[in-house]
């Protein structure tokens, strides 16, 4: 049995700096990754099989359109392979969230049946497999602190991070990438990426602080209650900056350490029982 760990990604800032004419939206975004979510187990099976597990499982679904099967289908005809396994997915991130929960599962999956199957692609074909999957495998595949542009293929590496501490929250309402993108007006921004590496959490919130997410105001518009996250999380002891992450609905609160960010999680959870929240160390630093 392989097990992988599948963690949420987070947009530390995101910039829509264009339009293509397909309709994609090209970004500049700083991608990181939480010490937070789902986990894939695989083992062998004359076919292919998905169970789904956990907290948030309820919200996908097991068969059909979704993205764990979807990339297990295509790494098995790319690497011309039968495709069994039995795959276990414990999901514990929500859904439509702003985070990647279902392109990091997707990334874990190839991963481990690459493994499974004692097969590899070189890079260039197994980033354009990723990218065939969704515009965030790429990133997730990584897993490493990114410069993220493009529609999600351009990927370079991020300067050095500090060590620091994020709490997630979300409030359990989806919503839709697609409807966000529709929703953004204003013109677009210019790409604008971090090129020198902070010297702790607070030089590391002060940089983000000049740079944004260019999504939030259409997420807010949608669902209000993304600005209430925001405030909550901007006024707990210890938040060095509140951001939402992705299209949301997810938000995050940026601390120093450990003690901060738990504290601030405990409170948060007291006073929006509703709310998923959950504190996580800063990866791959």
């Amino acid at each position: 049995m392989i097990t992988v760990f599948a963690p949420a990604k987070l947009n530390l800032s995101l910039h829509v700096t264009g339009k293509r004419a397909d309709g994609y939206h090209l970004l500049d975004s700083l991608v990181v990754f939480a010490g937070v979510g789902d986990t894939l187990e695989i083992g062998e099976a004359d076919g292919l099989r998905l169970e789904v597990a956990g907290p948030t499982a309820g919200q996908i679904p097991a068969e059909g359109e979704n993205i764990v099967l979807k990339a297990a289908r295509l790494l098995a005809e790319a690497v011309g392979t039968a495709g069994g396994a039995a795959i276990r997915l414990t999901k514990r991130l929500p859904v439509a969230a702003g985070i990647g929960g279902g392109s990091a599962d997707a990334a874990a999956a190839l991963k481990g049946l690459m493994r499974l199957w004692n097969v590899a692609l070189p890079d260039d074909r197994l980033r354009a497999l990723a990218l065939a999957i969704g515009a965030d495998v790429p990133v997730c595949l990584a897993g490493v602190p990114t410069r993220m542009s493009g529609i999600g293929e351009v990927l370079e590496p991020a300067p050095a991070l500090p060590p620091a501490w994020l709490v997630l929250v979300n409030p359990m309402v989806p919503l839709h990438t697609p409807a966000v993108f529709k929703a953004r007006t204003g013109p677009f921004s210019p790409a604008d990426p971090l090129t020198e590496s902070p010297a702790d959490a607070a030089g590391l919130a002060r940089a983000l602080a000049a740079r944004r997410n260019d999504l939030t105001p259409a997420a807010v518009s949608i669902e209000p209650v993304v600005g209430e996250m925001l405030v909550e999380l901007a006024a707990s002891s210890g938040c060095l900056l509140a951001r939402m992450s992705g299209s949301g609905a997810t938000c995050f609160g940026l601390y120093a350490g450990q003690a901060e960010a738990e504290a601030a999680a405990a409170r948060l959870r007291a006073a929006r029982p509703g709310w998923w929240i959950a504190p996580a160390e800063l990866l791959g630093r």
